[in-house]
């Protein structure tokens, strides 16, 4: 399909991973036991956690949630590399690619905010082991999975959109096994500066979040031990005579 002097890409072609073709079977069969090892694993810590009512536990809640998070994260680029593979046809659709995009980057990024949760629930029941099941209340969990959800959400979404927005020319091979931004980024003829602007920004922001946390706790060790040490610093005795 053209729009005057460009070529509106309906499809793109993954080139998939650099195997021999005399080893294809071998890979193809070693791929499709890691993917099915991975699935069956995780629906089996998800169906022991929802049968065992001692597994009830903020700790477990967001194991679970992880767990579906991992298997979907898997579900989304193997069955089509286990496809391409074995029909030796590594074309995808431009609808395709970016539903696929879009997934890719939420159940990733919704796999690191729930890592970030259980983090932050072993803080508490460490730091605070008498008020642990005060402050982990249901409602508190199911706020930060909801609070997770959203946030990767949204910036799959921003992601997203802001590729939809791009004309991608002649070239439509991409260098990878599944649609990826970088390369995406690397075919599209159009203005990439924002996609790039936003990318650095998400970036910097993370890594600013992870300096911040080290910092926070420093301080805060800092401080309590300057309150430690007035209070136990020996008042001055006074003699009655």
């Amino acid at each position: 399909m053209t729009e005057g002097n460009q070529t509106v890409i309906s499809q793109f072609l993954l080139l998939g991973l650099p195997i021999p073709p005399e080893h294809q079977h071998l890979f193809y069969a070693l791929f499709l036991a890691m993917y099915l090892t991975t699935v069956l694993g995780n629906l089996i810590i998800i169906i022991l956690i929802l049968l065992d009512s001692h597994l009830h536990t903020p700790m477990y809640f967001f194991l679970s949630n992880l767990s579906f998070s991992d298997l979907c994260f898997s579900s989304v680029t193997m069955p089509k590399l286990l496809h391409n593979m074995q029909s030796q046809d590594p074309s995808i659709s431009y609808a395709g690619c970016l539903t696929q995009l879009y997934f890719f980057l939420f159940f990733g990024d919704l796999g690191n905010f729930l890592l970030v949760a259980m983090a932050y629930d072993r803080y508490v029941a460490i730091c605070f082991p008498l008020h642990y099941t005060s402050i982990m209340s249901p409602k508190l969990c199911v706020s930060l999975l909801v609070l997770s959800w959203v946030l990767t959400t949204f910036h799959a979404m921003l992601h997203t959109l802001l590729l939809a927005r791009l004309s991608f020319c002649e070239d439509n091979v991409i260098p990878h096994f599944f649609c990826d931004i970088s390369p995406l980024l690397k075919l599209s003829c159009s203005d990439t500066h924002v996609n790039e602007l936003v990318i650095f920004i998400n970036f910097l922001s993370f890594h600013l979040l992870l300096l911040s946390c080290p910092m926070y706790e420093l301080c805060l060790l800092f401080s309590r031990s300057l309150l430690l040490k007035v209070s136990i610093k020996p008042f001055p005795h006074v003699d009655p005579t």
